[in-house]
């Protein structure tokens, strides 16, 4: 197989797939190098394909449902408050779709999430704690923003609320 039929083969699998696939099934897939498959992603990102990368693959995103409403929340926390604002936004029936922090010498930078269960924010929390990193708000003293996709503008709303009354949104 040709590099190239390679490379829309690739596309075609992570197109479909509903959770991000590992460089390294793909890998195994194709019979060749995890390195050439990261290469390949490189290659179809530069053709101009939106492919994101997470901890757990590669995924093309899904555009939101037409009658979803995607708005984004500004939010001021301590690291320790994570997982009760987490869980506070999905409890509620919402898809916390990324983190976004303004940092002082890269600009913005985004960390994808899709995260819509408990369990999401689970692994995500353990994976944190295992690798002994940092999450992204730590790096701007708390400050960060979350898109989030919802029913519509009044669910977006009662979300906000809800953080407010928890203290979890930034007040200038």
């Amino acid at each position: 197989m040709s590099a190239m039929t390679r490379r829309k083969e690739i596309l075609k699998i992570i197109s479909r797939q509903n959770t991000p696939t590992s460089a390294t099934s793909l890998a195994k897939h194709f019979g060749v190098s995890r390195q050439s498959i990261v290469g390949d992603i490189a290659l179809l990102r530069a053709e101009g394909h939106e492919i994101t990368a997470t901890a757990h693959g590669y995924s093309v995103p899904k555009l939101p449902d037409e009658n979803q409403y995607i708005g984004k929340i500004v939010c001021n926390h301590i690291p320790d408050d994570t997982i009760a604002e987490l869980y506070s936004i999905v409890d509620l029936g919402a898809v916390i779709l990324n983190v976004i922090i303004e940092h002082e010498l890269y600009g913005e930078l985004t960390g994808v999430l899709n995260m819509a269960t408990r369990r999401d924010i689970d692994l995500f929390m353990s994976e944190i704690r295992a690798g002994e990193m940092k999450l992204l708000s730590e790096l701007t003293n708390g400050i960060h923003i979350h898109t989030i996709a919802c029913r519509d503008k009044s669910h977006f709303e009662q979300i906000r609320d809800a953080l407010e009354a928890d203290g979890y949104l930034f007040q200038n």
